[in-house]
């Protein structure tokens, strides 16, 4: 018979290890008085104990810092790496899949030696995104990393349920958990809520209303609207489940269901020695996510969740608004992508409405005045 086993609320808490510890801080510690310990071993014969201390604190107190401090629930040593790897890397990054060209030489051959000497050197790197693109049935391709698909979850109302339905929702929630044998993603996210098409309809439905006492409240409601919309920032939430699928198998698990590190190496080292994925490959890990969709709306519906799959142009829509979430623009599947090409057609002859001109000709071979139509003998009052 199983026994339960406590979960702590915090599950991302990395294991103490001595002292409160983790390990990351431990290894920081003991390399810097390592390091401070050996560099007082070789110099203490030349520099005197207070000269090494006013350079050895400072460096003490740092490491300190850096393996204690944290800051939004990150440890100050790994921001430290991410501000590091974010400086070193370029800062103008180009749609390129297949890479940067050096610019043509009778380009480069215009640049004076002002320029060159009065600029900073553009040097733009191609921009690597996790996602390759979108299907048309709305599955996100990753890659070598295989397949993933989002859908809309919607919410419940848990703070106004009895406990029994209460106990209820959780144990639905809860056998859904325990299908899970792959990745999945729970993300609630913020967005900007655009009300300018409500408003819009509102005041153009008003006086279509059959009482005049609902057309006064119609636009009252569209002016409140506006004024909310212009004194907030209005925000809205998504709940979206994201279901990752990898096209290669990850090989044998651990005792807790996951990818041991081995395996995990071993898959590794797969990935880059078979190269290219194959589209059999492929089409089975999408056959996989619409299986586990599938399984996700049946266990989550005696909740009362509603699961609904994006399709292409709303993953796409996502997706653009998870790189560029302040965009002032709402991503759309009407937008151009980046490789696309952006054209105006030209305006066909054949819709222009033909221009009439009538005139008529006098015995002398000179124009008169054209004759009025039937328009402008109405507008002189003729009619």
């Amino acid at each position: 018979m199983t026994q339960p086993v406590r979960i702590p609320s915090d599950v991302d808490r990395e294991d103490r290890v001595l002292a409160n510890l983790t390990a990351r801080q431990l290894a920081i510690l003991a390399v810097t008085g390592i390091v401070l310990y050996g560099a007082w071993t070789l110099t203490r014969g030349v520099v005197p104990l207070p000269i090494f201390l006013i350079a050895a604190v400072p460096l003490g107190v740092t490491a300190a810092v850096l393996a204690l401090g944290q800051r939004d629930g990150m440890s100050l040593d790994r921001l430290m790496l991410a501000a590091l790897r974010q400086r070193l890397q370029p800062r103008r990054r180009v749609a390129a899949p297949e890479g940067v060209r050096p610019a043509p030489e009778w380009l480069t051959s215009t640049i004076t030696a002002t320029d060159v000497a009065g600029r900073s050197e553009v040097s733009p790197a191609a921009l690597r995104l996790p996602a390759e693109g979108v299907t048309e049935a709305g599955v996100v391709d990753l890659g070598p990393d295989g397949v993933a698909m989002v859908a809309v979850a919607s919410t419940v109302n848990f703070a106004l349920r009895t406990p029994g339905e209460q106990e209820a929702l959780v144990a639905s929630f809860g056998r859904y958990l325990h299908s899970i044998s792959a990745p999945v993603q729970m993300l609630i996210r913020a967005e900007r809520l655009d009300l300018s098409q409500q408003i819009s309809d509102l005041r153009e439905a008003a006086p279509g209303l059959p009482h005049p006492m609902l057309e006064a409240a119609a636009a009252e409601h569209a002016t409140y609207l506006d004024q909310l919309r212009r004194s907030t920032d209005l925000l809205r939430r998504q709940v979206l489940l994201v279901l990752r699928e990898p096209v290669r198998a990850t090989g044998p698990t651990d005792g807790l269901g996951g990818a041991s590190p081995l395996a995990a190496l071993r898959a590794r080292r797969a990935r880059s020695r078979d190269g290219e994925v194959t589209e059999t490959a492929r089409h089975s890990a999408e056959t996989r996510l619409v299986r586990r969709l599938g399984e996700a709306t049946e266990l989550l519906s005696p909740a009362g969740i509603t699961i609904t799959p994006l399709e292409a142009g709303q993953a796409t829509a996502v997706l653009a608004t998870a790189c560029n979430p302040d965009s002032l623009i709402p991503p759309s599947a009407g937008l151009a992508g980046a490789d696309e090409v952006i054209t105006t057609a030209a305006p066909d002859p054949d819709d222009q409405p033909p221009v009439h001109h009538r005139s008529t000709t006098s015995r002398g071979g000179r124009d008169s005045a054209p004759e009025p139509t039937v328009l402008d003998e109405w507008e002189g009052g003729d009619l």
